[in-house]
């Protein structure tokens, strides 16, 4: 009886331990994907307003094009790449966040096994 006891009570805190580090690297992802969209929207803020400034600076409406076709066109190529950077950062998330459960799993499904 006390072995049952004393069993599950490991069982319960190995559980603790392993849902304790799963949210440590939750955290620590959601940290990493929050500060790269703030600087991601700092950066794009002043590109905007950067080209805002030339185009009242433009003495021709063929510059004003020019200048608002070469923002869109960075600003699109900055959307794709951190977008690409943000995905990666979620798959990093998951991968960490799962990683403390591996060994819960692969105990689990030998004792299935068996």
């Amino acid at each position: 009886m006390a072995t049952q006891y004393e069993n599950a009570q490991q069982y319960g805190k190995e559980h603790v331990e392993t849902s304790l580090k799963a949210f440590g690297a939750f955290s620590k992802g959601l940290q990493s994907i929050a500060a790269e969209l703030a600087n991601y929207s700092k950066k794009s803020f002043e590109e905007g307003t950067a080209t805002l400034e030339k185009l009242v600076a433009a003495k021709s409406l063929d510059k004003a094009i020019e200048i608002q076709t070469d923002y869109a066109k960075s600003a699109y190529e900055n959307f794709v790449a951190e977008s690409s950077k943000i995905g990666e950062l979620y798959t990093d998330l998951a991968k960490e966040a799962f990683k403390p459960y591996e060994g819960v799993f692969a105990r689990a499904q030998a004792a299935n096994a068996r």
